[in-house]
């Protein structure tokens, strides 16, 4: 593997992103030859950190991620590692970071390289690439800055980030990081889709009655209601990861694997994209926020939330497409907080057909992301002891050995930013048509508070979120596959 000479900045160094993801997926490439003899990583932050003491939390961060280390190792890859105290706001920071980064660069002869990692509050990420520009923070290799979501709360808020970023950086080096882009399930939709022609052939508006994603979390908002209080669950899950997954189900076959070819792809499908009318958000949407129970607080009473809020834990809608292989097919999508187990599924379900047996089902393509990862077809065949039909799965699942291999998707994404590989990452003109979307259901909702009658459903924890969910499918024969 290519050693690639950099330094990178982390803002955000003493943060629990850090911590969790990036100083272990950091290492494994190291491990592996990706960077070694020739980087420096900074890590800044407001705290009064020192060098050692960087390095210690590094350190830490290895031995609470990896079962088996070489000590040499850990010791040695924590020495590339430094730190600056750091206001993002103070002109001045900028001047000595600038020049601890050149130091480095002399020292590890990283030949000017720079990369750049927003791993702070979304609110500095603007001033953070102001200051980048107006300071020259930039090297003279190449220059390339990873945004963690939520990149910006709405289309003006976004546009208005980019502008400042696109200052200092090209398109091409803005790297959009959703780390469900690299998780294996989600890498793997497009060679299942167009290596199979099992699968291939049937991809289409004339076999495809719908595709349902659900993204379900176990857990209320805990710690988060401040956070969360202000987004809700179409901002903070469906603008980047359910529109991200359904791109990759609805997109047309790339000419090529190339990154350019997969984004035209992408772009050439999202300008299809039909934005609902407020009239359809109210026919198709549905918002709603969790009870509570015996062991859980309801969302409204819940630290740092407002008791009059209107922000919805869970939301249920449709998109359709003009255009791409399953073009006019609906694409269901759920997520919330509070459903009765952790799961991440997608489910292709394909349209009935006449047969002699009428109690046949239609076959369905399930793709289970977490906490399992797993492709399923689901078949009809003869019962054994009768005439009658039974449900059998066709089921391609990785080992425990083999899941034991699966790099985390930091450490897949941090890997794509050195090699320069935007396949995994979102470009802007992808973004823009998601808020786009986001911005018009969120603006008919906000008519309907203005109004004092919002359609906010209650659901009662551990289950599967309101049943008005069920409303927004087209036909009376379709349902949810996972209930």
């Amino acid at each position: 593997m290519k050693n690639i000479p950099v330094v990178m900045i982390i803002f955000g160094g003493s943060g629990d992103l850090a911590h969790r993801k990036l100083y272990p997926a950091l290492f494994n490439l190291y491990e592996q030859g990706l960077i070694h003899d020739n980087f420096a990583v900074i890590g800044t932050a407001r705290r009064p950190w020192s060098h050692e003491y960087l390095r210690e939390q590094v350190s830490d961060a290895i031995h609470e991620t990896h079962d088996q280390v070489d000590e040499n190792d850990v010791k040695r890859f924590a020495s590339h590692f430094y730190y600056q105290s750091h206001d993002v706001t103070n002109v001045e920071h900028y001047e000595t970071l600038k020049k601890l980064a050149q130091e480095l660069d002399d020292r590890y002869s990283a030949q000017g390289n720079r990369l750049f990692y927003m791993a702070m509050a979304p609110r500095f990420f603007g001033t953070i690439a102001t200051h980048i520009n107006d300071q020259s923070l930039t090297g003279s290799g190449f220059n390339r800055i990873v945004v963690e979501k939520p990149f910006g709360h709405d289309l003006a808020s976004a546009e208005e980030l980019n502008k400042e970023i696109t200052a200092s950086f090209n398109e091409d080096d803005i790297f959009r990081i959703d780390h469900y882009l690299g998780k294996e399930m989600i890498q793997n939709i497009m060679p299942m889709r167009f290596t199979n022609p099992l699968i291939k052939n049937i991809w289409t508006s004339e076999n495809v009655k719908n595709i349902q994603v659900t993204l379900a979390e176990r857990l209320g908002v805990e710690a988060r209601g401040g956070y969360y209080d202000t987004s809700g669950a179409l901002r903070d899950m469906v603008q980047n990861h359910i529109f991200q997954i359904i791109t990759l189900l609805a997109m047309p076959e790339p000419k090529d694997l190339s990154s350019s070819s997969i984004h035209k792809a992408k772009q050439d499908l999202l300008e299809s994209m039909i934005i609902p009318t407020p009239e359809e958000v109210e026919k198709d949407f549905v918002r709603g926020q969790y009870l509570g129970s015996d062991n859980t607080f309801a969302y409204k009473k819940e630290p740092n939330v407002d008791p009059e809020s209107t922000t919805e834990t869970f939301v249920a809608g449709k998109v359709k497409f003009k255009k791409g292989p399953v073009a006019d097919v609906p694409i269901y999508f759920r997520t919330g907080k509070e459903f009765k187990e952790k799961k991440n599924r997608i489910d292709i379900v394909l349209k009935h057909m006449n047969n002699p047996y009428g109690q046949a089902h239609s076959n369905n393509i399930t793709i289970e992301i977490d906490p399992v990862s797993k492709i399923y077809i689901t078949i009809n065949g003869k019962k054994i002891d009768t005439s009658g039909i039974r449900r059998e799965n066709l089921t391609y699942e990785f080992s425990k050995e083999e899941m034991a291999k699966v790099p985390d998707g930091y450490e897949r994404l941090l890997h794509d930013v050195f090699v320069d590989d935007s396949t995994n990452f979102t470009h802007w003109s992808e973004l823009k048509r998601y808020w786009e979307f986001i911005d018009t259901v969120e603006d008919a909702w906000q008519k309907e508070n203005e109004k004092g009658n919002p359609k906010i459903s209650q659901y009662l924890p551990y289950r599967m979120g309101p049943k008005e969910a069920s409303d927004i499918f087209e036909s009376p024969t379709e349902h949810w596959i996972y209930e």
